[in-house]
């Protein structure tokens, strides 16, 4: 049984080609920041990799079918953490995302909650002996997801909360839905829409939504980020200006730069090469997930690993639409990239998942 957890198993591909992601966007963070109010929080970085690389580790030691075995107390801890957000969380730009804790370090609540997410979908989604979904099961897992989804929503972190619907899509795809059903949801989903635009979108993100499809109407105000992470990733050229060379970034033009446009402050500092080998990158991170499903021996493994690497494609579709305007602007963050210690903990526990389901796929 020991043999399956040898060191040759881990997936060393995966591991080497998130490291270098992490460097570069270390490497871009420190120059993003030098000579800012900001400047120290690249070693903060640091100290979350080399954190999330332990986590990583840990969780991959477990068997995933042991942590499928806790995700209804898991489930609860994240819902009542959700809770204690609404009441001891500090607010920051308009959002109570962040519980405090100890050395100004904060827990956003709803990044770990991607991670069990998962698990509760993969755990659901196996224990269905049918061909195809139900209508009941469909409507039980959708109220599970939705409810720390709403809870996020009210923090407000809309962003945030819309990660955890490919989740739930990729896990309702692979077992199988009947036509109709689909029919159904996309028809409440269109009837919803302008429904959660008049009663339900606050007025800041009605006019995000409107800057989107023209950033000009507003270039001082609601349409400054995306003009400049525009004016940011073209003036970078081929090769990139140079590290910490960045005019749009070194003299503050462009709006957080070591977390939601750090694409546009790499870009405009390593040009389209740059670019390139970043995304590269990052292709090559998905397909070793989709690779590790594949290899999955069971249903739950494949779950967990498709539900992981659709999240975190829907992260870089998102953001890097979004510093380039084809995408709303949200406070959704370059995965492995982006400043951020939640998402970074986060990111790395579910890689480590995904080395979990690697180590036990020859396992019965």
């Amino acid at each position: 049984m020991a043999g399956y957890r040898s060191l040759r198993d881990f997936d060393w591909t995966l591991w080497s080609v998130a490291l270098v992601i992490c460097s570069l966007g270390v490497l871009e963070i420190y120059s993003a920041t030098r000579d800012s109010i900001w400047r120290n929080v690249w070693s903060k970085q640091i100290l979350c990799i080399a954190l999330g690389i332990v986590l990583a580790w840990v969780v991959s030691q477990i068997d995933y079918h042991t942590l499928l075995g806790h995700v209804p107390w898991m489930y609860a801890v994240t819902v009542g953490l959700l809770a204690v957000t609404f009441l001891l969380g500090v607010t920051i730009f308009g959002s109570r995302r962040w519980i405090p804790l100890a050395f100004g370090f904060r827990l956003q609540v709803s990044e770990f909650a991607k991670l069990v997410i998962v698990l509760l979908v993969a755990r659901y989604l196996s224990a269905i002996r049918n061909d195809r979904m139900e209508l009941k099961d469909l409507l039980k897992l959708c109220g599970l997801v939705a409810l720390p989804m709403v809870m996020v929503m009210k923090q407000p972190d809309l962003g945030t909360s819309l990660t955890y619907l490919p989740i739930l899509a990729v896990g309702i795809f692979l077992v199988g839905l009947r036509w109709k059903y689909w029919a159904a949801i996309l028809a409440i989903g269109l009837m919803l829409v302008p429904v959660g635009w008049y009663f339900y979108l606050k007025d800041y993100q009605k006019e995000r939504l409107a800057t989107f499809v023209d950033p000009e109407r507003d270039p001082k105000g609601s349409g400054y980020q995306v003009i400049q992470s525009k004016i940011a990733v073209g003036s970078g050229g081929l090769w990139g200006r140079g590290v910490t060379k960045g005019s749009q970034t070194q003299l503050r033009f462009l709006p957080v730069p070591h977390t939601d446009f750090i694409m546009a402050a790499f870009a405009e500092e390593h040009g389209f090469v740059g670019i390139v080998v970043v995304l590269g990158l990052y292709l090559l991170l998905l397909m070793q997930i989709v690779q590790n499903a594949q290899q999955a021996s069971d249903k739950a493994g494949i779950y967990i690993c498709m539900g992981i690497g659709t999240m975190l494609l829907f992260h870089l579709l998102v953001n890097v639409g979004m510093v380039i305007g084809r995408m709303p602007v949200t406070g959704i963050p370059l995965p492995l990239m982006s400043y951020g210690g939640s998402s970074i903990l986060t990111t790395f526990m579910m890689l480590g998942l995904v080395n979990n389901v690697r180590l036990r796929r020859f396992v019965n």
